[in-house]
């Protein structure tokens, strides 16, 4: 009992790490960005409109790779510098749950074409789902650490309907993108004269 304690302690200390690294990478990335556009003097001046269609194709390509790159928050890091965090953070909120749906729709066309109940974290993810419904989307979303694509596959293992799923990942990823996008331009303000740039 006491060694099962352990590996699920190691597990959750990998996921807390792999996500420091993730924010780690992403904000650095951000910052090449942001200093490749000021060095080749390319300037930001696209419309609103514009910058937020881009902001949600890439976090809805990135989402239907099933790949957590950081490109698309780094994306997010470097528009917030110039446009409204809020806005920015919600293009990006609604591209990434729309990409989401595709783990959905390989759990609601059937379990067994990529996932079984042996996988780790299926049964207790599959225990919320059925216990808190939406709520359990939302916050699997919402959390940095777990990766959602589990989530995402058993909510529609679940026939959980889209109707719930989607609001639910918004719900989530919303505040969430807030969060971290505030975290960026905190950090950005270590570096004389980024922000303004």
């Amino acid at each position: 009992m006491n060694m099962r304690n352990d590996k699920g302690q190691i597990r959750w200390l990998r996921l807390v790490l792999a996500f420091v690294i993730f924010i780690i990478i992403s904000i650095a990335l951000g910052y090449l960005i942001r200093l490749s556009l000021a060095n080749f003097d390319i300037p930001l001046d696209l419309p609103l409109w514009l910058a937020l269609l881009i902001i949600f194709g890439v976090l809805l390509v990135m989402n239907l790779s099933f790949l957590p790159l950081p490109f698309g928050l780094s994306l997010m890091f470097v528009a917030a510098t110039h446009w409204n965090p809020v806005l920015v953070a919600l293009a990006g909120s609604l591209g990434a749950s729309v990409g989401e749906v595709n783990g959905y729709f390989f759990g609601y066309l059937g379990k067994k074409l990529a996932v079984n109940e042996d996988t780790p974290g299926y049964q207790m993810v599959h225990n919320w789902i059925k216990k808190f419904g939406m709520w359990a989307i939302a916050f699997l979303s919402f959390q940095p650490v777990f990766p959602f694509e589990l989530g995402g596959f058993v909510a529609g293992v679940a026939k959980m309907p889209m109707r719930q799923f989607l609001p639910a990942i918004i719900i989530g990823k919303f505040p969430k993108y807030l969060i971290l996008i505030y975290l960026g331009k905190t950090f950005f303000h270590f570096f004389p004269g980024f922000l303004s740039r």
